[in-house]
């Protein structure tokens, strides 16, 4: 088979499996991030490596809405210059490091009505593990999106022997075989094409829309960042920066600070 369809066929796969086993998930998912806005709350957004990739599609871009607060962690997800200051091995190196996760938590004020949504593909590493933990120690709801194949055959790394599914509240599978990448070619040892990346951002995305309707049913429809497409260049400018100063004021509280009335 041609290798392009070939991981066409498999990323439509996922796509399938998250649609015919994770909409329960999903849904439950769902109540917990409303609940958390529709209070005034935040659901915090982390991952390291590439899973920072998930955390930047829910918020900001279009088709996106302030109450989630994505923490991007550049020491543990700045790749792109591969090796040298700021490489791919400090990277790795540094998502094995205990201490680490509470360490970047202990720069926010966390609590309820909070909640906190976590993207890892093997959910074993011990920086995602301490953070899941240190969330439920602040009484906070913890979701995990993840492949559930491969977690669940990779031994738990962090000390407490525990992997993201033993933390939280609600484990989404992101519908990606374990090892990640999809394709076989002829000739070549090793399987390309990684394919959670597609599972992961499907999955935030399935989410963003069904908190989106349930706080318009409560009756707090979100505020989105609307493309120029829809409403024209200077709707669009004026709702662009309404969503960022309902974010400033909805992420205040997690910086130490109070919003002042203007």
């Amino acid at each position: 088979m041609n290798p392009a369809l070939a991981y066409l066929d498999a990323a439509q796969a996922i796509l399938e499996r998250i649609r015919t086993t994770q909409l329960d998930a999903l849904e439950r998912a769902a109540d917990i991030c409303a609940n958390s806005i529709a209070q005034g709350g935040l659901v915090h957004l982390f991952g390291t490596g590439h899973s920072r990739i998930p955390v930047e599609e829910i918020f900001p871009r279009h088709g996106s809405f302030p109450g989630f607060h994505p923490i991007v962690e550049l020491s543990l997800t700045y790749h792109n210059p591969v090796v040298g200051a700021n490489g791919q091995r400090q990277a790795m190196f540094l998502e094995h490091v205990e201490g680490l996760g509470e360490v970047i938590l202990r720069n926010f004020v966390l609590a309820p009505p909070d909640s906190f949504l976590i993207f890892s593909h093997s959910g074993v590493n011990e920086v995602v593990v301490e953070v899941a933990l240190g969330a439920k120690r602040r009484e906070l709801p913890v979701i995990a999106v993840l492949s559930l194949e491969h977690c669940l055959a990779t031994p738990p790394r962090h000390s407490s022997g525990k992997r993201l599914p033993d933390i939280a509240d609600v484990t989404i599978d992101n519908g990606t075989p374990g090892g990640d990448a999809l394709v076989t070619i002829d000739g070549l040892s090793d399987p390309v094409g990684p394919g959670s990346t597609i599972g992961a951002v499907a999955v935030a995305n399935a989410l963003k829309c069904l908190v989106a309707d349930r706080l318009t049913r409560l009756g707090q429809p979100p505020l989105v960042l609307t493309s120029s497409f829809f409403v024209g260049i200077e709707v669009a400018a004026r709702r662009f920066e309404a969503c960022y100063d309902e974010y400033r004021a909805r992420i205040r509280r997690v910086y130490g600070c109070t919003e002042r009335r203007q």
